[in-house]
C-alpha cells in the first residue's frame, strides 16, 4: 500500500500562515507531530567477580599423568630427587611440573 506523500512546503507555508495571523502552529497544522515516548535507558547488572587466589607448586607426575607428590614452590630440588627417584624404583617416567591451586580462605 502506498503512503499519502506529505508536502514539507505546503505544511510550511501553512505554519508561516497561521504565525502572521497569530494562532499557534501546532494547532493550524492538520495532525501534529506525536511525540515519541522516551525510551528508557535499561542497565545491566554485573556480578561482583569473585576473586580467585592461587598457589604455585610443585607436583610429580607419573607417565598417566596421575599426581603421585606436591611440594611447595620453594622445594623444587626436592621434587626433583623424588621424580629421579621413582623413575629408577618404577621404570616408568615421572616428572615435575607446577601447579596451580585456589587458596581457600
Amino acid at each position: 500500500m502506498a503512503r499519502k506523500v506529505v508536502s514539507r512546503r505546503a505544511l510550511r507555508e501553512e505554519a508561516e500562515a497561521a504565525e502572521k495571523a497569530g494562532v499557534s502552529t501546532e494547532k493550524a497544522t492538520k495532525k501534529a507531530p506525536k511525540k515519541k515516548a522516551a525510551k528508557r535507558k535499561t542497565t545491566s547488572r554485573s556480578r561482583a567477580t569473585k576473586e580467585v587466589r592461587l598457589k604455585a607448586l610443585w607436583g610429580v607426575f607419573n607417565q598417566s599423568m596421575r599426581r603421585v607428590a606436591v611440594f611447595e614452590y620453594n622445594e623444587h630440588r626436592k621434587a626433583e630427587k623424588m621424580a629421579a627417584e621413582l623413575t629408577e624404583k618404577a621404570k616408568s617416567p615421572h616428572f615435575v611440573q607446577r601447579i596451580k591451586e585456589e587458596i581457600e580462605e
